[in-house]
């Protein structure tokens, strides 16, 4: 297995949060390294959190799981039951169709750094606190709406 050059793959905070809720996500930044690395049957994210930034709002999948593993720094995991510190070497695992909205923050003053593993979801995601939904393959408002 080839070793991953981080370094040449393109890294990008590019979100596709609509207006309203794309500042959370502003100081994450993102390299893809499923596609880097030809891998088809799971995502992997090499994911840095600047100070202050969240890894997406509050949510959960129907038919998503999701797993992280803390690489450097420290970010605090925001769920239902509250919240649990995060450090280097820390994992966290959140099943699919639990509704455990669930995010990351960086509330320290350094970056963060995590892989996170999944694959892209074709079922709903739904957001806890906003008035958002992944559904349809698009964002819509809760009701069904678009923005």
């Amino acid at each position: 297995m080839p070793r991953i050059d981080l370094d040449a793959i393109a890294q990008t905070n590019a979100t596709g949060y609509p207006a309203p809720y794309a500042d959370i996500v502003a100081g994450r930044w993102v390299r893809r390294l499923g596609p880097a690395s030809d891998l088809s049957d799971f995502g992997v994210s090499h994911v840095v959190l600047k100070p202050g930034a969240a890894s997406s709002h509050r949510h959960w999948h129907e038919d998503e799981d999701e797993f992280v593993v803390m690489l450097a720094g420290e970010a605090v995991l925001v769920e239902e039951d509250g919240r649990t510190l995060l450090r280097a070497g820390d994992m966290a695992a959140f099943p699919k169709g639990e509704p455990n909205g669930h995010h990351l923050v960086n509330e320290s003053d350094a970056d963060c750094t995590f892989l996170a593993f999944g694959r892209p979801p074709t079922g709903d995601c739904h957001y806890a606190d906003i008035d958002m939904r992944w559904s349809g393959g698009q964002y819509r408002h809760k009701d069904g709406s678009g923005f």
